[in-house]
C-alpha cells in the first residue's frame, strides 16, 4: 500500500471516529434505573391501563416488566387478538431495557436509522412506555391489541394511574 492510500485510510478512520464521538455526545441522557417495580405498583399501573381500555371498549393485552425487562404482571382482555399476547410483553421489554418508549424506536427507524431493527429485543412499535418513579426507571408497560396509537393511549393511562 502506498503512502497516499494509507493516509487516505487513516483520514477516513479518524473522520468516522469523530462522527461517532459527536453522535454519542449528542445522544440524550437517559434516566437511571431505580429499584425494580413491585407487584403492587405493577397492578396499579395495569389497572389504570385496563380502565382506559374498558372505557373505550377496546380489547388489549397489558404487560408490566421490571427495570430489566422481566415480566412482573400480565393480563389480557377476552377476545384480544392472539398475537397481542406476546407482543405486549415485547413492547414493554425494550422500554425498560433501552430506557425509552417503543415509539422512540419506531420514530428512529422511520427517520432512516434501520440499524435499530438489528438490536436484540427491539420492538419498534408504539405501545411500550418506561415506568418512572422518583426520576428513575423502575419498569415498563407494554400494550397490544388495538392500533399502535390506541395501545400508546392505554399505556399512558396506566402511567397516569400512578399519580392518582
Amino acid at each position: 500500500m502506498n503512502t497516499k492510500a494509507l493516509l487516505a485510510r487513516i483520514g477516513a478512520t479518524v473522520a468516522l471516529i469523530l462522527l461517532a464521538a459527536t453522535a454519542i455526545a449528542q445522544a440524550p441522557q437517559r434516566l437511571p434505573y431505580g429499584t425494580a417495580i413491585t407487584l403492587e405498583t405493577a397492578k396499579k399501573v395495569a389497572a389504570g391501563a385496563a380502565a382506559e381500555a374498558t372505557k373505550n371498549k377496546w380489547t388489549a393485552a397489558i404487560a408490566i416488566v421490571d427495570n430489566h425487562g422481566f415480566l412482573v404482571y400480565y393480563e389480557m382482555f377476552d377476545d384480544t387478538q392472539t398475537a397481542s399476547a406476546n407482543f405486549a410483553v415485547e413492547k414493554a421489554r425494550p422500554s425498560a431495557m433501552f430506557r425509552r418508549t417503543s415509539k422512540e424506536l419506531e420514530d428512529t427507524i422511520a427517520s432512516g436509522r434501520v440499524a435499530v431493527l438489528g438490536f436484540p429485543g427491539s420492538t419498534p412499535v408504539e405501545g411500550g412506555l418506561p415506568i418512572v418513579v422518583g426520576g428513575k426507571i423502575i419498569g415498563a408497560i407494554g400494550v397490544s391489541g388495538m392500533t399502535a396509537a390506541q395501545d400508546g393511549q392505554i399505556a399512558k393511562a396506566g402511567l397516569d394511574a400512578l399519580s392518582k
